[in-house]
């Protein structure tokens, strides 16, 4: 592209849609912020009045097709992310796409063929990356400061946290998933990248519903629907072996009876050093002179947000055609997961992982 700003459009003008407004208007500099649209237009125009916005898109098919829009940002429910990414990306737009990136693995193949063939720039929006203590221990990780990584445990359990009872939140048909796909996605894939990004090959996984149809566990999240209904699961388990050997065990829920923080974490368990990441705190952990040594990670007090590097970061990709760090592949890989989880679960037997597009 020429060294003018990006203009960008944001497709989804809810909480999420909102976040990703907030981020770009801020980058003055890089982009302008053109158009929004949502299903609910009087969200959208009450977003473009907020953020002085000069155009409110009918639809978002409109946007894709407007001559004014070089890159939009889709922040929809999981079953739109594909085709309006394909639709985009063959109408020439960069994609900034919400997690996670489709709603299955066939949806995700439709993107990654796409992406290949129209060479416009896909971004997957995962924060945690951004994290200043991910990219801390990613750093190290890179120096080889924990030897060979051999096994690693992430999860997130949320003891009361069921989002939206009853909207497209707790659909199968519209979300691919419960908090596998909402949250467990996040920490696959700052797990994988942590790792270092092993290939996976197979999975065995189990999900449960217990909460979920009895209306029990509902969080603050959302706006219930009561004439909705519930058929995702509302806790998952999973085991992920990689091609090299090492391994990964993931754990998620929106509603669970144990004690938990509701906080996300990650154990990296390396040959010379190990890391627990537990929300904003973190730890190095190793052995000198024959005993245990830990060292605390702190986050710097005035850090620019992951956010802020997120957007910044598919900026710079828009503008200079590098490729993202969560990029079409880094997508499907967490897709293909994903679906091997829920089919493990579904079967009973451990999934391997088809790798075609």
């Amino acid at each position: 592209m020429s060294a003018s700003r990006i203009r960008v459009g944001v497709i989804g003008a809810g909480n999420i849609g909102n976040v990703h407004l907030a981020g770009f208007v801020k980058e003055t500099e890089l982009c302008e912020v053109v158009g929004v649209t949502d299903t609910f237009l009087p969200l959208a125009k009450s977003r473009a009045e907020q953020y002085g916005i000069a155009k409110v898109y009918e639809s978002p098919e409109e946007m894709i097709a407007s001559p004014d829009i070089d890159a939009v940002v889709i922040c929809v429910p999981n079953a739109f992310h594909a085709p309006l990414a394909v639709s985009a990306m063959e109408a020439g737009k960069h994609v900034l796409l919400e997690k996670p990136m489709g709603i299955s693995a066939d949806a995700a193949r439709g993107i990654v063929r796409t992406q290949e063939k129209t060479g416009m720039t896909l971004m997957v929006a995962h924060q945690m990356r951004w994290e200043p203590l991910a990219l801390q221990i990613k750093e190290q990780v890179d120096k080889g400061e924990l030897g060979r990584i051999y096994t690693a445990k992430a999860g997130w359990y949320r003891r009361k946290g069921i989002p939206g009872w009853g909207t497209w939140f707790t659909k199968m048909s519209e979300a691919g998933g419960g908090p596998l796909i909402d949250i467990g996605v996040h920490m696959l894939d700052l797990s994988l990248h942590l790792m270092g990004s092993p290939k996976p090959v197979a999975v065995s996984g189990a999900t449960y519903s217990e909460f979920g149809p009895n209306r029990k566990g509902i969080g603050t999240w959302g706006k219930p629907n009561w004439d909705g209904y519930y058929d995702v699961e509302d806790l998952a388990t999973a085991f992920i072996r990689m091609e090299d050997g090492s391994s990964l065990t993931l754990e998620v829920s929106w509603a669970v009876h144990m004690d938990t923080d509701n906080t996300p974490f990650i154990h990296l368990m390396g040959t010379e050093g190990g890391v627990a990441l537990h929300g904003s705190k973190g730890k190095f952990l190793t052995e000198k002179f024959d005993q245990p040594l830990e060292v605390e990670l702190n986050a710097p007090t005035n850090d620019a947000g992951s956010r802020t590097r997120l957007t910044q970061h598919f900026l710079d990709c828009v503008q200079n055609g590098k490729k993202p760090l969560t990029d079409v592949m880094t997508g499907f890989t967490n897709n293909l997961i994903l679906g091997a989880i829920y089919e493990s679960s579904r079967t009973g037997n451990e999934v391997k992982l088809d790798w075609s597009y």
